[in-house]
């Protein structure tokens, strides 16, 4: 049995603002329970509150089962963790703690050979033994074999920040269903992952008979593979959840027919509302000349103060209100030449033009090299004249190649980074990064940067400093800022992965009207509807170009 019960929880962000307002909700047992709602509602809080790490200023939580957990930084590992570090992230917690012993101890080892160390080595080892340590290592050795191709023995010192945030993701999915959990919290455990590893996840969703309570904004995901939904939904005083029974495919229409019934509950209430203090005011000047007439307006004033006391139904939960606006501009016709192109070590070979205006989905396995693509793009391509140089300050690393890719006239491309990873905008408010401005663009008023904000639903995070930013709020400035660069080439890699769906389909309006080309790389099924040609990085580690999508390429065969 694993369930879990949140009742009542109240949570205050550290300037006094209510972020969660008596959140109440069950996840019962075996069921896949997704959350939902606008980014910066705290549906990351509401998921380290039910863990432990954080405690809720009101309200419990109550649960039952051994619970594992998937944190929202998997997939953006780019430290010295190594991927048994990640296995351990996701193990039982005696099991983890065995681990590190571990490693600790073979570190001193290496500093002092001596009698005491080699004897807490040896304890280690056992311990780590009788946690169960060599029989999780041949569920790890299942593991990795599925997840990268390779035994645990080979992979487990390979630095995590060489595995494609997929393969993260993946890797890490793969051990807690296999693992003894059998209650899973996951934060967007979609995210990075490619189509054929989307659709493992749904199996994996709906052929296990682990409790799920994991963090979704992908729609086909949420359709196929979600039983029950829970939305936080932002009101004046934090967010409140509403609990839908049943998956996505009946959810917006549910919710519509709820906001409608509110509606009217609401337009009966202050109709009442208006008889009772008509009544009030009719007795009381009655009561005035007549003496007979007090006792009436004593009920009436009565009548009206329980009818008050008893409140008004629940209010319709505020509506974000995104208006992206990416403008472009005009440039040469060809907008990308690329000539025996050979991203090194990852695909063959291949040539291709893009034309101003195409809108071009870059679709493949994660590893395949697709994010490189963007990422040589990003920095003017093969020998950039000046004017092909980044629109931002974002740190994009080298990609080695042979053959040549040259962008046209007038062609400023503007990089969307998939891990959200801007050292530049660290320890900077939003307000302040937009009023200072750079060598790219130019700064704001504080008016001007205010209506900015405001429009990409960030009015309230305003003061905020980048990196305190959700990840979906971290997209959205990311995508104002492209706005205000006067990019004329958007390189978007995976924009939807921590977008709300209502950001999401502002997203996919603002690209319908920009002036310019776009190449994204997805694995968002809904989102790669609107573009007109996609780039297919194969299996075979060839590139070929399709006029539909194509979801089924596997891992490119190379050698590991």
């Amino acid at each position: 049995m694993a369930h879990i019960d949140v009742s009542g929880i109240d949570y205050f962000l550290s300037d006094g603002t209510q972020l969660l307002n008596g959140v109440t909700f069950k996840v019962p047992d075996g069921t896949k329970t997704a959350l939902i709602g606008p980014n910066g509602t705290g549906k990351t809080t509401l998921f380290r509150i039910i863990a432990g790490d954080l405690v809720p200023d009101e309200g419990v939580i109550g649960r039952s089962g051994n619970m594992g957990i998937m944190r929202q930084f998997v997939g953006q590992v780019r430290d010295g963790s190594t991927v048994r570090d990640l296995l351990v992230s996701a193990a039982p917690p005696a099991l983890a703690a065995a681990a590190r012993e571990v490693d600790e101890a073979e570190l001193a080892m290496m500093e002092h050979d001596d009698e005491p160390t080699q004897m807490r080595y040896a304890q280690a080892i056992v311990d780590w033994g009788d946690a169960g340590g060599y029989d999780v290592e041949t569920v790890w050795d299942e593991v990795c074999m599925a997840s990268l191709g390779l035994p645990f023995d080979r992979a487990q010192h390979r630095p995590a920040s060489t595995l494609s945030g997929g393969e993260q993701k993946r890797l890490v999915l793969e051990a807690l269903f296999a693992g003894p959990d059998d209650l899973l919290l996951l934060d967007e455990p979609d995210n990075y992952l490619d189509v054929p590893g989307k659709r493992w996840l749904e199996e994996k969703l709906n052929e296990s008979k682990k409790t799920v309570f994991f963090i979704s904004h992908d729609r086909e995901l949420l359709n196929n593979a979600a039983g029950r939904i829970v939305t936080l939904e932002p009101g004046i005083n934090g967010a409140a959840a509403w609990i839908h029974g049943g998956g996505f495919g009946s959810y917006v229409e549910a919710r519509a027919d709820r906001n409608a019934r509110f509606e009217e509950l609401r337009k009966r209430w202050d109709e009442e509302h208006i008889k009772l203090k008509e009544l009030v005011n009719m007795y009381k000047n009655k009561a005035a000349f007549r003496s007979d007439m007090a006792n009436r307006y004593h009920a009436a004033q009565t009548r009206l103060a329980k009818f008050l006391e008893a409140g008004p139904p629940e209010a319709l939960p505020i509506e974000q209100n995104v208006q992206m606006r990416l403008k472009g501009g005009r440039t040469a016709k060809r907008a990308i030449v690329a000539e025996r192109l050979e991203l090194t070590g990852l695909m063959k070979a291949f040539s291709t033009e893009v034309w101003f205006g195409d809108r071009v989905g870059v679709l493949g396995s994660n590893g395949s090299g697709k994010s490189h693509f963007l990422r040589l793009l990003a920095t003017g391509g093969t020998d950039p004249e000046r004017e092909h140089l980044p629109v931002s300050d974002v740190e994009i690393k080298e990609v080695p190649h042979e053959g040549t890719v040259k962008l046209g006239a007038r062609i400023r491309p503007g990089f969307f980074a998939q891990t959200h990873v801007r050292p530049d905008l660290l320890g900077k408010t939003l307000l302040e990064i937009l009023h200072r401005g750079d060598e790219h663009r130019s700064g704001l008023g504080r008016e001007a940067a205010a209506g900015a904000l405001d429009g990409y639903g960030l009015a309230a995070q305003s003061e905020q400093k980048y990196e305190s930013l959700s990840g979906g709020q971290q997209a959205r400035f990311q995508i104002l800022l492209l706005q205000l660069s006067g990019a004329t080439l958007l390189l978007l890699d995976e924009p939807t992965d921590n977008l709300d769906l209502h950001s999401a389909e502002a997203l996919e309006r603002a690209i319908d009207h920009f002036e310019g080309t776009v190449l994204a790389v997805t694995h968002d099924r809904w989102f790669a509807r609107t573009f007109d040609r996609f780039l297919v990085f194969g299996s075979d580690g060839k590139v070929y170009e399709s006029a539909e999508p194509v979801w089924d390429e596997q891992r490119v065969d190379r050698v590991r």
